[in-house]
């Protein structure tokens, strides 16, 4: 198991590229970007990318209803050229609060959505030609950017559907707000088995993270600020399935023996990699960066 870091991207330019110069420093395997409110994600990577050569570079997650899937296979194709091939895109279809709220589409069908999306954008990230006219996608034609090499795709996922199609039509799964038990006994085996006869999957589970003394007190934080994402019906069903009241429920918080004992449950139960998101008052986040850091030297990648 590798581990890498999502970083925060709620700040000016010159913050995020300290960060992914200090994340490639210390030994993390690929630094995460979000689609939240601000950067985008994937022209972000483009932009920072030469400034940390030797780590590789993620979008957790890319927005698919916001993207036709052949306007982002070029965003993509680019965005990996620029980078030398260190990019890995990680989609995702968001909540039905943000699609319809923040972008106006009608959250119709999701996982329909989802499905046709992949039969447009695994082949198109190949150069292959499609011609998908299905019930909630339309495309037809190729992507055509020479010398660069498909990026690994992943789907965020955490229902049935569409941890089968992160097997089926990608190389893996994003997965949050899950523990070592929803890892082993939900995601990992729903998602290798859509992938039999394929590569193993890749299988990224995001974890909020603090190396800290008042373990309570960060579990109030998440509480507080990521509380909502409780309610969300996807998060919600993988929270129901682990016995978590909430997101904060989901949080590894102590000293190092106890994070490292933790990392390690997630190694066992099947995760490929452990993507820290660290939390806390600023010099706590760091220390818990340098930490995981010493971690990621320390763990054999996958």
């Amino acid at each position: 198991m590798q581990i890498g870091v999502w970083i925060d991207d709620d700040r000016p330019l010159a913050a995020i590229v300290a960060d992914v110069e200090n994340a490639a420093r210390l030994g993390f395997a690929r630094a995460w970007f979000g689609q939240r409110t601000g950067w985008d994600p994937l022209t972000l990577i483009a932009s920072v990318g030469d400034r940390a050569p030797g780590i590789g570079l993620g979008t957790a997650v890319a927005l698919t209803w916001p993207h036709h899937p052949l306007a982002l296979a070029a965003q993509a194709l680019t965005t990996q050229a620029a980078v030398g091939g260190r990019l890995t895109l990680g989609i995702g279809p968001s909540h039905q609060v943000i699609v319809e709220s923040r972008y106006g589409y009608p959250w119709t069908r999701p996982g329909q959505h989802v499905e046709d999306y992949l039969a447009v954008l695994a082949p198109a990230l190949a150069g292959e030609p499609v011609d998908v006219r299905a019930g909630t996608v339309t495309a037809a034609g190729a992507v055509t950017v020479p010398e660069v090499a498909r990026p690994p795709l992943l789907l965020a996922a955490h229902g049935p559907r569409l941890l089968r199609l992160a097997g089926e039509w990608a190389d893996g799964v994003i997965t949050t707000w899950s523990g070592p038990r929803g890892l082993a006994e939900h995601v990992v085996p729903q998602v290798r088995a859509a992938a039999a006869g394929r590569p193993d999957p890749q299988v990224v589970v995001g974890v909020v993270a603090s190396l800290t003394h008042d373990p309570h007190a960060a579990r109030a934080y998440v509480a507080e600020n990521f509380g909502m994402a409780g309610e969300l019906p996807s998060y919600r069903l993988s929270m129901d399935q682990q016995g978590f009241a909430g997101p904060a429920d989901t949080v590894l918080a102590g000293d190092e023996a106890t994070l490292e004992k933790a990392v390690r449950r997630f190694a066992d139960a099947g995760a490929t990699e452990f993507q820290l998101c660290a939390v806390g008052p600023p010099a706590e986040r760091a220390r818990t960066v340098a930490f995981f850091g010493e971690l990621a030297r320390a763990l054999p990648r996958a």
